[in-house]
């Protein structure tokens, strides 16, 4: 029987060597088989600008978080996970919250799925309710930075800065656009090691000519996470060629990019980060009597609230949140080809994107190009200026008559409503129990969950709904289970604080 200790492949994993210069950090993943058999890896974040300084405890500091974040992925798969560096109370209790919650979210979301990634021989896995699910006995070492002091040291930020980590996605893209005319943008692009930099290429090309405040890091995380597939024998082989939506075994990623736009935040004294997250990214499940967050635990407000914990207790003044919770993808989109057409026009939603002379293009195939596609043909907007070829419209048309789209229930159903009411697709037994509509997806939500608020700045909650209300269709709160209108009026606006300021 297939239990979760099977899944123990490595004695121990390292996290060690921390090289830092003004303009990178470095560190080498180190692994041991239980075969006494070694391998290495250097994790590498560098930047155009100077932002690090080895003697100063809080750089260094920056920096031992910053290298250990990948590691958070593989607490269910060694005996011994070590991070070196240099760390306080803070820190060592946000990364062992942070390592439990993945272990739990990479349980529920990887190992109990049907992962076409994982050898047959590793299914299926019986798993018994714990209280604890993490397999490695974390420990923190500090070699090298032990003669520094680390102290806590109050910081004051510019709350009219908004760092916003940024993808080419359409996301972050409206994300900017509604900043840039209430604030101060810096969009950072994280450019990782890889081909997953292909779909912010055509977006930061665009913001290096009417951006000054653009930065592009670069890291090589996705070189070390391929790496770390090597480690794991019940991992296929031939990996690589498997086409997928998902990532084989990781979901801690964003705090990967995350953590390397802090340099810049605390450098530039930038009093908010933003990430461009929808009304759908913040879901609770059970898994087999298993809570978990449905693998989107880094793109929910959870994950917001408790950065920006993180921020506070260690003296920076820093806020952490997403100013598209209200909003379906469908009508973030609208806003985005009605509002900012020269923004939208650079966006690729597309993990397999490759390069057509100058630019890069989606590949027309996969479940985000379909996506994309049936939501802009649905809104009546062209999808060929973000680099769709008629012909892959009428495929990804055509696909959706097949194949549904990765969203909750009821924006899927509404997607197909208009579809239909338009006359894009066919209507078939598929369609036809899809299609429903459902008039609140079209308007600003509001509930207990995914949307309150009090997740929100004061003072950022007027500019930015006096500008989406100019496209919603009205807007509604979830109450007994049922949507009712609301009048986002000052009243409304200021009803509920900001839950964050008393933390």
């Amino acid at each position: 029987m297939i239990t979760l200790d099977s899944f123990v492949v490595l004695k121990k994993l390292s996290v060690t060597n921390i090289q830092i210069e003004p303009d990178s950090v470095r560190a080498e993943y180190h692994v041991e088989h239980f075969s006494g058999e070694t391998d290495c890896c250097e994790l590498i974040y560098s930047y155009s600008h100077n932002y690090f300084d080895r003697n100063k405890a809080v750089d260094v500091n920056l920096a031992s978080m910053m290298v250990a974040q990948v590691a958070l992925n593989y607490g269910l798969f060694c005996k011994i996970l070590e991070l070196d560096g240099l760390y306080d109370e803070t820190d060592t209790r946000f990364l062992r919250v942070m390592l439990e919650n993945t272990s739990r979210e990479i349980l529920t979301n990887k190992l109990l799925i049907d992962n076409e990634f994982i050898l047959p021989a590793y299914k299926p896995l019986k798993v018994e309710r714990s209280l604890r699910y993490t397999q490695a006995e974390l420990s923190f070492v500090n070699t090298r930075y032990a003669h520094l002091t680390l102290a806590r040291t109050d910081k004051a930020t510019d709350s009219s800065k908004y760092a916003i980590l940024s993808s080419g996605g359409k996301d972050s893209l409206l994300t900017y656009g509604i900043i840039k005319e209430i604030g101060d943008p810096h969009p950072v692009f994280i450019n990782e090691a890889g081909r997953h930099w292909f779909t912010a290429v055509n977006s930061y090309k665009h913001f290096k000519e009417i951006e000054p405040n653009t930065e592009k890091p670069w890291c090589n995380s996705d070189r070390v996470f391929n790496w770390m597939l090597k480690q794991q024998p019940f991992i296929r082989k031939n990996y690589a060629n498997i086409r997928a939506d998902i990532y084989p075994i990781r979901l801690w990623t964003v705090a990967v990019f995350l953590f390397g736009v802090l340099p810049i935040v605390r450098k530039k004294g930038i009093g908010n980060i933003l990430i461009g997250n929808e009304y759908d990214t913040t879901v609770r499940k059970k898994t087999e009597g298993v809570e978990h967050y449905s693998g989107l635990f880094d793109q929910s407000k959870y994950f917001d609230n408790a950065l920006t914990r993180y921020y506070q207790k260690k003296g920076w003044q820093v806020r952490q949140f997403s100013i598209l919770r209200s909003m379906s993808e469908l009508l973030i989109m609208k806003i985005l080809v009605t509002r900012y057409p020269d923004l939208q026009s650079n966006q690729v939603s597309c993990h397999a994107a490759h390069k057509v002379g100058e630019k890069m293009q989606p590949c027309g195939k996969c479940e985000k190009c379909r996506r994309i596609i049936g939501m802009l043909m649905a809104l009546d907007a062209d999808p060929r200026p973000c680099g769709y070829s008629d012909q892959q419209i009428r495929d990804g048309l055509a696909a959706l008559e097949k194949k549904s789209v990765k969203q909750i229930d009821s924006d899927a159903s509404h997607l197909y409503h208009l579809l239909l009411k338009k006359g894009l697709i066919k209507r078939n037994e598929h369609t036809k129990k899809l299609a429903r509509c459902h008039d609140e997806i079209t308007k600003l939500r509001f509930d207990r969950e995914r949307s309150t608020l009090e997740d929100l700045p004061a003072a950022i909650r007027e500019p930015l709904f006096s500008r989406l209300q100019e496209y919603a269709d009205g807007a509604v709160m979830r109450i007994d289970r049922q949507w009712q209108e609301v009048a986002i009026d000052e009243s409304f606006l200021l009803s509920q604080p900001y839950k964050m300021d008393s933390k």
